[in-house]
């Protein structure tokens, strides 16, 4: 009994090792190649290039500006409809799987409706329209 336990847990902590040895690798991979482009690039500054770089206009004034927030309102509400048709794509192969029709298509339609329901909170508050 005990030798099966032992070699379950060998088992098992190696397949971690693997892992563990893949992210040790891929942290020094992305470790050489910075450090192999601080070393080959070439350091020449110049008042020009420290200047702020916009879109080939020259800085000038402050670098604050107001943002209205119905950008990101709007921002917001695309992700959320983006992360709806992320899980509609699985839903409907699970969906056409044989056994797991109503079942499905009950907790879609409580999915639907929440996303529902937010977007008329959001439609009841304002926020949709465009001023």
């Amino acid at each position: 009994m005990r030798e099966t336990t032992v070699v379950v847990a060998a088992d098992y902590f190696h397949s971690y090792s693997v892992v563990g040895l893949l992210a040790v690798v891929g942290v020094l991979f992305v470790a050489v190649a910075f450090g192999a482009g601080r070393l080959l690039r070439p350091v020449v500054p110049t008042p020009e290039k420290l200047l702020t770089y916009e879109c080939g206009v020259d800085p000038v004034g402050e670098g604050w500006a107001h943002t209205q927030v119905r950008y990101y309102v709007y921002a917001f509400l695309y992700v959320i409809f983006a992360v709806d048709s992320i899980f509609l794509f699985p839903w409907a192969t699970v969906f056409a799987a044989p056994g797991y029709g109503a079942a499905t298509l009950v907790e879609m339609f409580i999915f639907l409706g929440f996303l529902a329901v937010g977007l008329l909170y959001a439609y009841k508050k304002g926020v949709l329209a465009w001023t």
